[in-house]
């Protein structure tokens, strides 16, 4: 087998063609979208170059397949470099760069610009992810959740979920953007009222880079307390349609991109994961199984206006393996969870119109979740007595949003305002366990709100552009409620500032209040009286104080060393009221957060320092070195601060790459994350047996909330990639080997019942009513390895 192996790369090598591919686009103001004549246009690593036309139109010919990095500059303009651009030799690269006016371009002095993406109004807690990066990243599965996760203030759960958690902040803190238009989840299975879920939605074939804001949050995007995903994504290919095909660890898919007339491109895709039969043939007892779908149509009507369409939808069954039925711990996991059946979708356009020193944005999007759960005890669906939870939700919001960028005289101006409507409906029937015995939730919910949203930022460089200002503000206001209507209640300015000590080095600032509204959960749970429970409590917007500093020293050789300091303040996060503790500390599991009874009174805080060095493709070589230093703590029953569930202390990632001739490439990512902490089981109140059969797992002890800790956790990711460029079409073979030594990680222990040799549960002989238990070490030692192929034609 071996054998056949190595011939087939043989042969595939000797047929492969190193055939001249090329480069092409144009280069215009980022303002105006005029062209910009005699533009010089060169690949960094070769004596290449080319000037661009009266039109902005340039080409770099005769290159052979690979990646480069593109050179950028005009008198008048921001110089500006483009990282790992890939060329193929069957279809021109479609290049089109946007280049932003210099403030004070004729003093005889003015500052480097830096490789490095950085805006005015973030010139800290920004970083860049360029699709390439994406795509390699070891261990990451070209999937956007798991590659961030080389970044500093990343942290994540030890486990296969896609938890973003950012400088200490819960899963629900961070929102996401596709081309402008906002989409509230980018995994698939999510867990309702948070962001994590196993598996990201988003298709990295549409990726053009990624912009990560960990803080300093522009003032035109809202909602958010810990972290903002802008993803630019691609146009469709100007010249000829071109098809991938992709099969990766846990689906196929296929993506097409290409012409429609002279004016109109557009990319769309279809992906299906095989997990279903996969887990059935291990004898899983879960079988999940996830479908998405993703387009995008760009019209150019003229050089003044344009219109993007954009659509992202997904559609996921988690069902139960009943034959898997043997083991303890298949016995276990069949016991609690639910069948659960999600869809949900996002659809909208992106209008631009350019003026003379500004451009205007339209925005209007609809995005529509549907959740659907429900568990019966012994997953005996013929009794209707047997059902445990039946819940259903949807969540819909439609959106507009209207802003304009103005630039002039050294001046960078944003502002614009936003709507939104939402429907937000609950069905719940659901029997939970409490002190005083089995009760039963049973409510019908549906809420429809408006909320409104004001932005302005100004910007401006002085003193020759070696200090670069920026002051922004904005107000997030709701009819839900009358407090959350009043706009001053929620005002929210910003501050940052860019002091150039050199050429190379610079000392950044950030200073911000943010607002978040809790989730649609928090606030459409009723009582069974029709009432809106949590209106009542008063409920409010999460409130969170963000400063940040740093320093960022740029070498001529693509290198970036960064360190950050930051210092987070919570206020008003909701608090469960029927077990007594902050929804800060829940999010990282499956299921729904925030239906239940809440109050806005928890207080809390997190702060840290990071530290990065950043290599950009240069000579072959990539890397990534990362060290956060967090501690994250919210306030316990008793208002006192305890470790919070993402209090991770100290985060390493060591993330290194090489490009090798004729096409190979060969990556290693290393992580370490200090152990998190976790709230121990109550085993004596969940062997009761009216307990567990509810609740088939046992219940967290909240009078011992994070009172313990997991071990800390490391492991080694390695990836190896072989493309081939033919004729007609290119292949990429790639290995990616996740945790390549077993690295064991500790989950918090089991409780599961104790069976005799034929299954059944065991009555405790000390209590009748009790079922007999036992605690079991959770470990999990799983490596994962891909063989995957990405075709194109």
């Amino acid at each position: 087998m071996k054998k056949i192996v190595f011939l087939s790369f043989i042969l595939i090598q000797a047929f492969s063609f190193a055939q001249s591919g090329s480069i092409k686009g144009k280069v215009f103001n980022s303002i105006n979208n005029d062209p910009i004549p005699f533009a010089s246009v060169g690949i960094t690593s070769l004596s290449i170059a080319a000037t661009t036309d009266l039109d902005g139109n340039y080409e770099l010919k005769n290159l052979n397949p690979g990646l480069y990095n593109i050179a950028v500059s005009y008198v008048g303009f921001r110089k500006k470099t483009i990282f790992e651009i890939q060329v193929n030799n069957y279809t021109p690269t479609v290049l089109n760069i946007p280049l932003d006016e210099q403030i004070d371009s004729l003093q005889e002095i003015e500052v480097t610009a830096s490789p490095f993406n950085k805006t005015e109004e973030s010139p800290v807690s920004m970083r860049t992810i360029g699709s390439s990066e994406i795509d390699r990243n070891p261990g990451g599965n070209r999937d956007i959740s798991k590659v961030i996760q080389s970044l500093p203030g990343v942290s994540s759960t030890a486990s296969f979920r896609n938890d973003i958690i950012i400088r200490g902040g819960a899963p629900n803190e961070n929102r996401f953007y596709l081309d402008g238009i906002e989409v509230p989840n980018i995994n698939h299975f999510a867990t309702q009222g948070a962001s994590g879920g196993p598996v990201g939605m988003i298709n990295v074939n549409f990726i053009r880079e990624v912009d990560f804001y960990s803080g300093a949050f522009p003032a035109n995007r809202g909602n958010t307390l810990s972290s903002v995903f802008d993803f630019k994504q691609k146009d469709g290919n100007s010249e000829k349609l071109v098809t991938t095909a992709t099969l990766g660890s846990s689906d196929l898919g296929i993506t097409l991109d290409g012409p429609i007339g002279k004016k109109t491109t557009f990319i769309a895709s279809a992906r299906r994961s095989y997990l279903g039969w996969l887990f059935k043939l291990l004898e899983l007892p879960f079988l999940p199984i996830y479908n998405d779908a993703q387009f995008k149509t760009k019209i150019r009507f003229n050089d003044k206006n344009e219109i993007s369409f954009i659509g992202l939808g997904a559609v996921d069954d988690f069902k139960l393996n009943l034959d898997a039925n043997k083991t303890e711990e298949q016995k276990y996991i069949l016991g609690y969870l639910p069948v659960n059946t999600q869809w949900n979708y996002t659809v909208g356009a992106n209008y631009k119109h350019f003026f003379e020193k500004s451009y205007m944005t339209v925005v209007v999007s609809r995005n529509h979740l549907n959740n659907r759960s429900y568990k019966y005890k012994d997953n005996d669906e013929s009794d209707p007595n047997n059902k445990i939870l039946d819940y259903t939700s949807q969540e819909i919001e439609n959106k507009l949003r209207v802003e304009n960028t103005y630039r002039n005289k050294g001046f960078k101006v944003n502002f614009g305002a936003g709507y939104e409507n939402v429907t937000y409906t609950n069905s719940t029937f659901n029997k939970i366990t409490t002190p005083a015995g089995v009760a039963t939730i049973d409510f019908d919910s549906k809420l429809t709100f408006n909320k409104f949203s004001v932005f302005g930022q100004v910007s401006k460089g002085i003193f020759k552009e070696r200090v670069i200002l920026s002051l922004g503000a904005r107000t997030d206001f709701s009819d839900y409620s009358t407090d959350m209507m009043n706009p001053l209640n929620q005002f929210s300015p910003r501050f940052s500032m860019a002091v150039n000590i050199t050429d190379a080095l610079s000392f950044n600032f950030n200073v911000g209040r943010y607002y978040q509204l809790p989730a649609y959960t928090v606030l459409g749970y009723r009582a069974s009286t029709n009432a809106l429970v949590n209106k009542q409590n008063k409920v409010t917007y999460i409130t969170n104080d963000h400063i940040v500093a740093g320093f960022e020293y740029n070498t001529k050789i693509n290198t970036k060393f960064t360190v950050e300091g930051f210092y987070k303040v919570y206020s008003n996060y909701p608090f469960a009221l029927r077990d007594s503790i902050s929804l800060a500390n829940l999010g990282g599991d499956f299921g729904v957060i925030g239906n239940e009874p809440v109050t806005s009174i928890t207080k809390g805080k997190a702060y840290g320092l990071e530290f990065m060095i950043q290599q950009k493709l240069f000579k072959g070589f990539y890397g990534i070195i990362a060290y956060t230093m967090v501690t994250s703590q919210f306030q316990d029953k008793n208002s006192n601060y305890i470790a919070s569930s993402w209090d991770n202390g100290n985060i390493v990632s060591l993330t290194f790459g090489k490009k090798f001739k004729r096409n190979w490439e060969v990556g290693a990512k290393w992580r370490y994350l200090g152990g998190s902490p976790y709230t121990p089981v109550d085993a004596q109140a969940s062997s009761i047996k009216t307990v567990w059969d509810i609740n088939g797992r046992g219940l967290p002890d909240y009078n011992q909330l994070n009172t313990q800790r997991l071990k800390s956790y490391h492991q080694l990711d390695v990836r190896v990639d072989k493309k081939f460029f033919f004729k007609k079409w290119s292949l990429n073979v790639y290995l990616d080997i996740q945790n390549v030594y077993r690295s064991k990680s500790e989950q918090s222990p089991l409780l599961l019942l104790d069976r005799d040799a034929n299954g059944n549960a065991q009555t405790d002989p000390s209590n009748p009513a009790a079922y007999k238990t036992k605690f079991v070490e959770n470990y999990s030692t799983v490596s994962l390895q891909t063989l995957g192929i990405i075709i194109e034609f």
